[in-house]
């Protein structure tokens, strides 16, 4: 039986229309002919959903009775009895209820598609299994109900259902999704614009990776080499050299000449790992890459022109971005085509750049010429050709007879191997000439001079000499890839450290000084950062010269500030390629010292800044209209030609006293302020009760029942808070509520709590603010045309939400559903530890409230 296939249609979020469009989408089918039936759907109440199951058959459900509840779910033997060719099943990440034949619906569907029952479904990206930690992240719900990947992507079709994040909040404010009593909380906590925004941001990026490992999967399925442009990726080769800066910033301005180009820098490294990469310079390049928006990557490949271009390849590469040899002629000429050569005849299709550089090979450089053994193996196998040439010479000559001239070749040859394999190319080239020297005048006619009669002879004694060159050489470079494997082990072991001194949570800085140390077994090292020493590891006493390069000192630049001063001995050349990387990862880690440090500084500043702005502007604005008022009402007592009745003077008398005492409140505020500011007057942060705060408020103004309506749930935590703060904001806001509310309209304080905050919210049923004039409200003095002297203090919104935010918290402006303006303060709950220190009466503190909604969405639940 041939497996039915799976229809996904994927959301960002609740109500951007899944279901709607697969009933849509098995409507059209039906239309065409084919038998559609509806397995399971939730409509959630809502109408328009509820309108596109007409005309569609429907299963009827199973009932299951779990702890006194009925729950209905999925009848997976009807549907499959009923054989449908296609079935539509909403909600692939819901979790069936006890006693269902199985846990999860997507375990249903694999039971349909196994049936050869094709399925339309729907699932939103929060519940895909790889990104739960994301979406929490982003949204601080967490998802209990996900869908492995695999299942996701084993679909023969994923598709999008996508509507922007403004318009999915108002089609929530307007009650298409949610109940009225849910929107108000909805709106605030899980679908903010930010959240949405993001979601589908996330939503759009991981089709986008499926439709990409899709087409690979087809080239791979389908054995197509050929690249397949559908967008521009330029592949850079790095060799760990200095010209890698040049290769990278080329390779990206040849990205950036379409659009969506993409860049990836790959280091290909041999499978011994012996390359002579320079890590530092690779460490370095890949910032380069990350900052130009690129991707860096690590391959191993015993050949690495194919590997590299096998690279290429896989990544679907359009552009290969490679260096001119560093190699010089003579060595070119010598050891033939290089690396640029072969992935010129092997890219195929793939456009080859090959970039010229200052690194690249000069005319006509000799090869150097460098053992690596040992000075201490070198001379041993000196002394072996010393001593054992004699020794094999004399023994030789006791034995000579006119038919042993082969084995006496043969014996030297044996003389010569040794040596080249204990002593290398020095001694054995010595030995060599030295044997042959000694063959020619013992052995060969006429003995005893070093006259050679037959040319042949001349010619074999060569190639004796070739061959124990040739030995001398093979040695020369075991010994020198085991040295050069040895030394990679140990850098590889260093930078594993430091990066797991890092990880374990030790000071970056201290960690890379401490290892730096214990690496190479110096006495003393000392971070020095603009001249003064920030890090130490080691004895503190210095074994060089003061201010010097003295001996036993080594100072490596870090950046352009700081230097890495080393006591204890010079380094070998080997030693300081690693030191740069060290040196790397130093410059790095104070990059992003300085940015925290400076992020700290800013924050504060800032602040400040925005509440003394609000202060001058407070002087030059609301201190005149009492101070105007005042001098008018006495101008008019002492006024001589005016005669005024006692019920003038009382209301003249009257004003002024209003006036000034208005005047002295608002002067006491502004000096609070300046005093807050200045550090002066301190924040006295407390675990507080909202209640206790809201009532005070309620009193103060004089409301009663028939203005205010409360909803303040016993289970919200306290804030930290300042009191006396607080309560001044939520008389301002209340004050301004009640002043824009309609006659016999109630101003709404509630309370809920999402991600370790609480929200005190304050709405009134006023005209509201335009969404484009919001952030105007909160500009000092603006009240959008009120200007009358009976309007409050004159501080306005700006000096609340200075408040608000001197506290940690936020002040925002939103809609209230059905109309009007809903203030929102978010504060940081307190800790229930922190409560009952601070609060006499036990709090009734509970963690927040998580409870799953008809659309499978964890959010936070507001009590209404």
């Amino acid at each position: 039986m041939k497996r039915g296939a799976l229809r996904v249609l994927l959301g960002a979020a609740p109500g951007v229309g899944k279901t709607y469009t697969m009933l849509e989408e098995g409507r059209r089918l039906k239309g065409e002919g084919k038998d559609v039936v509806v397995a399971v759907v939730e409509t959630h109440g809502r109408k328009g959903t509820s309108s596109m199951l007409l005309g569609l058959e429907t299963v009827p459900r199973t009932v299951t009775v779990h702890r006194g509840v009925e729950l209905s779910e999925m009848d997976i033997a009807a549907v499959i009895a009923r054989r449908p060719d296609v079935a539509l099943v909403d909600e692939l990440a819901h979790t069936n209820a006890p006693g269902s034949q199985n846990e999860k619906r997507w375990q249903d569907v694999e039971n349909l598609l196994d049936a050869g029952i094709n399925v339309i479904s729907t699932v939103n990206i929060q519940h895909i299994d790889s990104l739960t930690d994301v979406v929490e992240q982003i949204t601080g719900a967490p998802q209990r109900e996900t869908i492995p990947d695999s299942v996701l992507r084993s679909a023969e079709q994923i598709e999008v259902v996508d509507l922007a994040p403004q318009a999915l909040r108002d089609r929530l404010a307007g009650g298409f999704v949610y109940p009225a009593t849910r929107i108000d909380a909805a709106l605030s906590n899980y679908f903010r614009l930010g959240n949405l925004t993001a979601l589908r941001e996330l939503a759009l990026l991981w089709l986008a990776d499926e439709v990409d490992s899709a087409l690979k999967n087809y080239r791979r399925e389908h054995g197509i080499q050929n690249k397949w442009e559908a967008r521009e990726r330029v592949v850079v080769a790095l060799t760990g050299g200095p010209e890698g800066e040049t290769l990278i910033r080329r390779g990206a301005r040849i990205a950036a000449r379409s659009a969506g180009g993409q860049l990836l820098a790959v280091h290909v490294s041999s499978d011994d790992g012996l390359r002579n990469a320079n890590p530092g310079a690779l460490l370095a390049q890949r910032r380069l890459v990350d900052s130009l928006g690129g991707s860096y990557h690590q391959v191993v490949s015993d050949d690495i022109p194919h590997g590299l271009v096998d690279f290429a390849r896989a990544e679907n590469a359009t552009q290969l971005v490679i260096g001119v040899s560093r190699r010089s002629r003579l060595n070119a000429a010598l050891t033939g085509p290089g690396i640029g050569a072969t992935v010129i005849r092997e890219s195929g299709d793939i456009d080859v750049h090959i970039v010229t550089h200052s690194a690249a090979g000069g005319r006509f450089a000799l090869p150097r010429l460098g053992g690596a053994l040992t000075l201490r193996r070198r001379m041993f196998g000196l002394l072996i050709a010393l001593v054992g040439g004699p020794l094999v010479t004399w023994l030789l000559v006791s034995l000579r007879s006119d038919e042993s001239i082969t084995s006496d070749v043969l014996t030297y040859q044996l003389l010569v191997v040794v040596v080249a394999l204990v002593g290398g190319f020095g001694p054995a080239l010595f030995a060599a000439l030295l044997s042959g020297l000694t063959l020619d005048y013992f052995f060969v006619e006429p003995i005893y001079t070093i006259t050679v009669a037959e040319p042949v002879h001349l010619f074999a004694l060569g190639l004796y000499v070739l061959n124990a060159v040739l030995v001398s050489v093979v040695v020369d470079q075991a010994a020198r890839r085991s040295r050069a494997a040895a030394r990679a082990t140990g850098e590889s072991e260093l930078l594993a450290t430091v990066a797991g001194s890092v990880v374990r949570g030790q000071d970056a800085l201290q960690a890379l000084v401490d290892r730096t140390r214990e690496a190479f077994a110096l006495t003393t090292v000392r971070l020095v950062v603009d001249g003064a020493v920030t890090h130490t590891a080691g004895a503190d006493g210095d074994t060089g010269t003061e201010g010097g390069t003295g001996t036993g000192i080594t100072r490596i630049p870090v950046g352009d500030h700081a230097e890495l001063e080393l006591h204890g001995g010079d380094l070998a050349a080997s030693e300081r390629r690693l030191l740069a990387v060290i040196a790397a990862q130093l410059d790095a880690a104070l990059e992003y010292s300085d940015l925290a440090e400076t992020a700290g500084e800013i924050g504060p500043l800032a602040q400040a800044d925005r509440v003394r702005s609000a202060l001058l502007a407070a002087v030059g604005h609301d201190l005149r209209r009492p101070l105007t008022a005042a001098t008018a009402a006495v101008g008019g007592l002492r006024a001589t030609d005016v005669t005024l009745s006692q019920a003038d003077r009382d209301e003249l008398l009257t004003t002024a006293g209003e006036s000034l005492d208005t005047l002295s409140l608002l002067v006491t505020n502004l000096l609070d302020v300046t005093r807050l500011q200045a550090g002066a007057l301190a924040v006295f942060l407390t675990p507080v009760d909202v209640e206790d705060i809201v009532l005070p408020a309620i009193d103060e103004l004089g409301l009663g029942p028939d203005t205010i309506e409360l909803d303040l749930p016993d289970a919200t935590h306290p804030v930290t808070a300042d009191y006396g703060l607080l309560e001044r904001v939520i008389v301002n806001l209340l004050s301004n509520a009640v002043r824009f509310s309609p006659p016999g309209e109630r101003v709404l304080i509630s309370t809920s709590e999402f991600a370790g905050l609480v929200e005190i919210r304050i709405a009134d049923r006023g005209p509201g603010v335009a969404p484009d004039r919001r952030e105007e409200i909160f500009v000092p003095f603006q009240r959008l045309g009120d200007t009358d002297n009976l309007t409050g203090l004159g501080l306005g919104l700006a000096l609340s939400k200075g408040f608000v935010e001197g506290m940690g918290g936020t002040l925002e402006a939103d809609d209230t559903p059905g109309g009007g303006l809903t203030m929102v303060i978010s504060l940081p709950a307190a800790t229930e530890t922190a409560a009952t220190e601070a609060i006499p009466a036990e709090p009734s503190a509970t963690e927040p409230t998580v409870t799953t909604t008809n659309d499978h969405e964890t959010m936070p639940e507001t009590t209404p």
